[in-house]
C-alpha cells in the first residue's frame, strides 16, 4: 500500500517594487534532472549523478523509482547515487506520485530491456489542455513495442526489439528522450528524423556516451544511436543548468528595472532570446563562454542593465530548438509589460497556457485574450499589489510571482506547489538579490 503524499498549502508573500541587484547563479536543470534519472535505469552498474535539482519534480520522480525496487540515496543536495534492483517491481509503482508528473512516461524506454509487459498511470503534471503521447507511440511501435491507452494507464507489451528508423510525429522532448533510452540497448543502428535537439535531449546524449552508447548528430534533428548490449559500469556524470531558470531571473531583473548578473547561463539554448530582447533595446553584456562541470554545454554570464524596451513589431512565439524555448516563452508577457507598445504573444504549442497569462490583469496588466493560444499585452502600465491562486502550470506561476516583484505594496501568490516543482528555494534566492518574499505556511 503506497503511502499517501500529503501536499502542504504554501503561499508566497511579496513586498513588491524593490530592485534587484548583485549576482546570481542559474541552478541545474530540472528537465535535466528528471531525464537523467530515469535513463540511469538502463545501466545495471551504479550511477551516481551530480548537478540534481532538489525539486518537487524530481522528488516525485524518486518517489516512483524508489517504489519499483530503484535504492537511491542523496550523498549531498545535489548529489544521488542510483542503484538498480536485479529486478523491477513495476506492481509496486507508487500511483500518487504518479500521477503528479508527466515525467512518469520516461520509463517506457528503459523498462521495455526488463519488462516485456507492464502499465504505467496517465502522465499529467501542468494542466495545459490536452497532451497526447502519440509521439511516443508511432515511434515505440517501430521497435516492435505496442503502447495501448486504457482509461486509468498505459499498457505496454513488447515483442522482440528491433533496430529501426523513425520518424518522430513531432520534435517533443520527452518523446526524443525516451525512444533515445530505448535505442541505448536496441543493437545496431537507430536512426531519429525530426529530433528534438533541445537541452534536455542534448543531456541524455551527452550521458548515453558516458555509459558506452555512441550517438550521432546531438545537437541536430537527425541522431543515430548506436546500440549495445548491456551497460554495466559504475559512472559519475554531471548534469548541466537550466536556460530556462537563467531566462526567469532575466526576466525578473528586467520587469523589476533593476541590474543583475546571471552566472552559468546555457547560453545556446538563450541566443535567440537574448537577440529578440537586443531587438526591444534591452541592454546587456555576455561574457566569455566558458563549460559546464559535464565538459560539453556551454556556459555564459549576463549582466543585465536597466532599459527602456520598445514592443517588436512582429509577435514573439516559440518553436522546437534553435528557436525560442517554449518554455522561455511565458517570460516575454511580464518582459512586453515593461516594453512601450502593443505585443502579441503567440503560445501555440498549448491549449490552456495562454488563458493563465490574463491573470496578470489582477496586478494591473493589460493582457487581451485573442484566442486560447494568442494573447495581445499593451504594454507600459503600472503594476499594483494583490492577491492570485497559482495556476495549475509552472511557468505562468513563476511568471506570475516574477510580475509581484515589480508591484509595489504586498501582493499574495496562493498554493505555490507548481512554482515548487521546477524551483529550488526559489523564494530565498530572488531575497538574496533584493526581493522581500516571506514564505506563508
Amino acid at each position: 500500500m503506497n503511502k499517501k503524499i500529503k501536499d502542504t498549502i504554501i503561499d508566497f508573500q511579496v513586498n513588491g517594487g524593490k530592485k534587484l541587484h548583485g549576482t546570481i547563479t542559474t541552478n541545474f536543470s530540472k528537465n535535466g534532472s528528471v531525464g537523467l534519472l530515469c535513463a540511469s535505469l538502463l545501466n545495471k552498474g551504479t550511477t551516481t549523478l551530480h548537478g540534481i535539482a532538489h525539486i518537487e519534480e524530481v522528488n516525485r520522480v524518486i518517489e516512483i523509482l524508489k517504489s519499483i525496487g530503484v535504492k537511491i540515496i542523496w550523498k549531498d543536495k545535489n548529489t544521488v547515487i542510483i542503484t538498480p534492483p536485479k529486478k523491477f517491481n513495476i506492481e509496486n509503482i507508487n500511483i500518487e506520485s504518479s500521477i503528479k508528473t508527466r515525467s512518469i512516461v520516461m520509463l517506457i524506454g528503459p523498462l521495455i530491456h526488463n519488462i516485456s509487459s507492464f502499465s504505467l498511470p496517465h502522465a499529467q503534471g501542468c494542466n495545459l489542455g490536452k497532451r497526447t503521447i502519440a509521439a511516443h507511440i508511432y515511434a515505440f511501435e517501430k521497435f516492435g513495442v505496442k503502447i495501448k491507452t486504457e482509461s486509468q494507464n498505459y499498457k505496454i507489451n513488447v515483442k522482440k526489439l528491433k533496430k529501426a528508423e523513425i520518424v518522430m510525429y513531432e520534435a517533443g522532448d520527452t518523446a526524443c528522450e525516451n525512444i533515445l533510452t530505448a535505442a541505448a540497448l536496441i543493437e545496431g543502428k537507430t536512426t531519429i528524423f525530426f529530433a528534438s535537439a533541445n537541452y534536455m535531449v542534448q543531456e541524455i546524449c551527452f550521458f548515453l556516451e558516458t555509459l558506452g552508447v555512441k550517438i550521432e548528430g546531438i545537437g541536430t534533428s537527425t541522431l543515430i544511436v548506436h546500440g549495445i548490449k548491456e551497460i554495466n559500469k559504475n559512472i559519475e556524470y554531471w548534469n548541466s543548468e537550466d536556460p530556462i531558470e537563467s531566462m526567469m531571473f532575466i526576466s525578473a531583473c528586467i520587469v523589476t528595472d533593476s541590474k543583475l548578473t546571471i552566472t552559468r547561463s546555457p547560453i545556446d539554448f538563450l541566443s535567440l532570446e537574448l537577440e529578440k530582447l537586443k531587438r526591444m533595446n534591452l541592454k546587456f553584456k555576455i561574457s566569455k563562454r566558458y563549460y559546464s562541470y559535464n565538459g560539453r554545454t556551454k556556459l555564459a554570464d549576463i549582466e543585465i542593465f536597466p532599459s527602456k524596451l520598445k514592443a517588436l513589431q512582429d509577435k514573439i512565439h516559440a518553436n522546437p530548438y534553435p528557436g525560442i524555448n517554449m518554455d522561455n516563452l511565458p517570460f516575454f508577457v511580464p518582459i512586453a509589460i515593461r516594453a512601450k507598445g502593443q505585443t502579441m504573444i503567440h503560445d501555440w504549442v498549448y491549449e490552456n497556457r495562454a488563458i493563465y497569462f490574463t491573470e496578470l490583469n489582477r496586478l494591473g496588466a493589460n493582457v487581451t485574450l485573442a484566442d486560447p493560444h494568442r494573447v495581445y499585452i499593451q504594454g507600459g502600465t503600472p503594476l499594483k499589489a494583490a492577491q492570485v491562486v497559482c495556476p495549475p502550470a509552472l511557468r505562468p506561476s513563476m511568471v506570475i510571482l516574477i510580475s509581484m516583484l515589480a508591484a509595489p505594496g504586498i501582493s499574495i501568490l496562493r498554493n505555490v506547489y507548481m512554482i515548487n516543482r521546477g524551483y529550488e528555494e526559489i523564494a530565498e534566492r530572488l531575497n538574496s538579490i533584493g526581493a522581500d518574499i516571506k514564505i506563508l505556511k
